[in-house]
């Protein structure tokens, strides 16, 4: 068939420009080259050398072979293999029989293609820059010819220019979803936050909030200090809450729950190909926090290269992401929380002097539950609300005769992260009411108090003991299992990996229920 290779020209540009939408174009496209080559398919994909991938950035097909994700992983053979075809690729290249070419047949056979096809590929540049390639193919072994292969390299250009702007639309809608994504997590800890109450403010907390209501104004840093579980994240949420800058984010950071390998990416965030794994650009906890209020808990769990680099952040007001060089300047209050005693650890050399001094101008000592005792009552009653919502309880249960006092003479280790797990075990036992407290009887609590070796008398609990009897409890409750709804970890309101870290610096072990039910048996 004779082809007139201006009017070819035209038409096939008219069609692969003609829309935003790539998936429209090459839609087109195929409809018009039926006429002068065979096609089933049109393919354009981008390779990775580092990650040994095909990066899939637009496809149509008549009759599609199988599901195949816009991610195709090549064989681990390709990584000594397609890097050199990729750099050396020739401008358009014709594979009639995939199967006498080895290293197409293991990517076939690796994704279950049929080998009875034949395929074009022409690598597409712009402006010297690659920026990807376009693969034709058809059913049936040689069916393209050296006239197609010219046919098709006159739309080199046509092709290139569509493909970076796919590509290019492509990272708008993408950078658009991360907005999307950032401001409803930012939206859903508003609302989470802003819905918590801090029981007690007119109470036992009648003292903490005063000094909330003096540094809420200010942008002076907040040192929140007080046992697990006394609700430093409700105080700082409520500094936030009365500042000038609660139209801005609050965002939380469990600074014990990152490993330091991520902590410069979690924190400050890294740009796109900074490292294996970082596809996409993604902004850090203080870029988000930006025009708001950045809350570090467990702040004294921060290894001291970690400590150093906040402390450059305190200093300069500026982040730098993993893998850029340019300065990114952030408006922050920083609120941070430790149950650990900082100037301990400054005198041991585990925690940095001058990063005490930036963190400790405010510092505001939260009681532990025992030592507001005037606040159960209150505090269990709305437990007790909020609780049979979620559990969804058709009637709110009524406390038993004497349930109050149980709840007051205990001693409460785990403070009121603690009596929030209880209650709600309570609900599950005794969903139809009347709800009691029977694992707060004497006998559960004097096991909890650990005695003197020299002598009867009971002592106050150190923070370790606290810590270990605490999570030997739950451990007991979820038969030893950490991960997971109703395991340790969910039930202590904390990230499993910061479980899995204290149960090892704490010397306990794995399986403690499993083990103790071998123990009974033996």
């Amino acid at each position: 068939m004779t082809v007139n290779k201006n009017e070819f020209f035209r038409q096939a540009t008219i069609r692969i420009c003609g829309s935003l939408n790539i998936e429209t174009a090459l839609d087109r496209c195929i409809q018009y080259f039926d006429r002068f080559l065979p096609v089933d398919e049109i393919n354009l994909s981008l390779y990775d050398p580092e990650l040994n991938v095909l990066k899939r950035v637009a496809k149509v097909a008549r009759h599609p072979e199988g599901d195949l994700s816009p991610v195709w992983q090549l064989p681990e053979g390709g990584k000594r293999i397609w890097p050199a075809k990729w750099a050396d690729m020739d401008d358009i290249e014709i594979i009639n029989r995939p199967a006498s070419r080895p290293e197409v047949r293991e990517v076939f056979e690796m994704h279950s293609l049929s080998l009875d096809v034949s395929m074009m590929v022409m690598r597409l540049e712009l402006e010297g820059q690659r920026v990807g390639f376009l693969m034709l193919r058809t059913s049936g072994t040689n069916r393209y010819s050296e006239n197609h292969s010219r046919l098709m390299l006159m739309l080199h250009e046509p092709f290139a220019i569509a493909m970076k702007n796919a590509m290019q639309h492509q990272e708008l809608i993408r950078l658009k979803d991360i907005l999307a994504e950032d401001n409803q997590y930012l939206r859903r800890q508003i609302r989470d936050l802003s819905n918590s109450e801090i029981i007690g403010a007119d109470v036992g907390l009648k003292h903490v909030m005063e000094m909330v209501r003096q540094v809420a104004k200010l942008d002076s840093p907040v040192l929140l200090l007080g046992e697990t579980g006394v609700g430093k994240g409700l105080i700082a949420n409520a500094i936030h809450y009365a500042s000038a800058r609660n139209n801005g984010p609050f965002v939380s950071v469990n600074c014990g729950a990152i490993p330091e390998t991520l902590f410069d990416s979690e924190l400050f965030g890294h740009e796109k190909g900074a490292f294996t794994g970082a596809v996409t650009l993604k902004k850090g906890r203080f870029e988000r926090a930006d025009k708001g209020t950045i809350f570090l808990d467990e702040i004294g769990e921060l290894p001291s290269p970690a400590q150093v680099r906040l402390l450059h952040v305190f200093q300069e007001r500026f982040i730098e992401r993993v893998g850029g060089d340019a300065p990114i300047p952030v408006d922050v209050r920083i609120v941070s929380a430790t149950h650990r005693n900082l100037e301990e650890m400054i005198r041991s050399g585990q925690f940095r002097e001058d990063l005490w001094f930036r963190l400790n101008v405010f510092p505001i000592q939260i009681p532990p539950l025992r030592h507001r005792k005037e606040d159960i009552s209150a505090l269990a009653y709305y437990f007790i609300e909020k609780k049979s919502i979620e559990l969804k309880l058709q009637e709110k249960p009524r406390l038993a005769p004497g349930a109050v006092d149980q709840l007051t003479d205990y001693d409460w280790p785990g403070n009121v992260r603690e009596l929030e797990n209880i209650i709600e075990r309570a609900l599950i036992q005794y969903g139809k009411g009347p709800v009691r407290f029977d694992s707060l009887s004497n006998n559960e609590q004097a096991q909890n108090e650990i005695p003197e070796k020299s002598n009867n008398h009971k002592r106050f609990l150190s923070l370790d003991e606290i810590n270990i009897m605490q999570i030997r409890q739950a451990l007991k409750v979820s038969n030893g299992k950490i991960n997971g709804p109703g395991g340790a970890a969910q039930l202590l309101r904390i990230h499993p990996n910061t479980l899995r870290k204290r149960m090892e610096k704490l010397k306990i072990p794995y399986k403690l229920k499993t083990r103790q039910h071998s123990d009974q048996k033996g």
